[in-house]
């Protein structure tokens, strides 16, 4: 076994690492947010618009992520008439999926956290004179994150994984990096090595979840 070269490839290997983290980075930053968003759409008293939005989260949590990739990056600039201006870059393509199929996960992680919330939160908030923005954002919100927390860190563990999904369309990410490595070498030692990589980012990702979800509830019993 050549060590040199295995060190040599892991290195370039770990420059894949920085797609990753970028996509997993715009996917949370923009999913989060967005997730929040189609969660109150999603309870519109505008029947239409209520029914649009659940058919959307719906189609999108009950189809795979990677046809999704492939139906935005491959499929979207077939559309008749605005197809031409749908193609996206790769990278793009991949933001753009990861973003909305995140947001619909969320959006029911959420919508999870808004019932647990006792009524009657609402109910106090109103009696002490609180607008309704006043109320979600000061009230209703807090108590909704502490809930929704722990299923926010699976669902971004998880996405740190579905990272890996892009190879498919040619982003140069860990995984990409990985199988030509694989096939040029011979030496299928490269998949432990990715899945170190995988499993290293996961560990933090996890510790630091962990740490915020004790700070949150070190600060409710204070």
């Amino acid at each position: 076994m050549d060590f040199q070269n295995i060190w040599n490839t892991t290195l370039n290997i770990l420059t894949g690492a920085g797609t990753t983290i970028s996509l997993f980075l715009v996917t949370i930053l923009l999913s989060l947010p967005l997730g929040f968003c189609f969660t109150l759409i999603a309870r519109s008293k505008i029947g239409p618009v209520r029914w649009v939005m659940n058919g959307i989260i719906y189609i999108v949590r009950g189809t795979p992520l990677l046809l999704q990739l492939l139906f935005v990056y491959f499929g979207l600039p077939y559309l008749p008439l605005i197809g031409d201006f749908l193609r996206m870059e790769r990278f793009t393509a991949s933001c753009v999926t990861f973003v909305v199929n995140y947001a619909c996960y969320f959006a029911e992680i959420f919508r999870g956290g808004l019932l647990a919330v006792n009524k009657g939160q609402y109910e106090a908030a109103k009696v002490l004179g609180m607008s309704k923005v006043q109320t979600m954002m000061r009230v209703i919100c807090p108590q909704m994150v502490r809930v929704a927390l722990p299923s926010i860190g699976n669902e971004a563990v998880t996405l740190v994984k579905d990272t890996a999904l892009v190879f498919t369309i040619g982003v140069t990410e860990i995984l990409h990096l990985t199988k030509t490595a694989v096939s040029r070498d011979k030496n299928t030692f490269f998949f432990v090595i990715a899945a170190v990589i995988y499993l290293v980012m996961n560990t933090v990702l996890t510790y630091a979840f962990k740490k915020v979800e004790a700070k949150i509830n070190y600060e409710k019993e204070g």
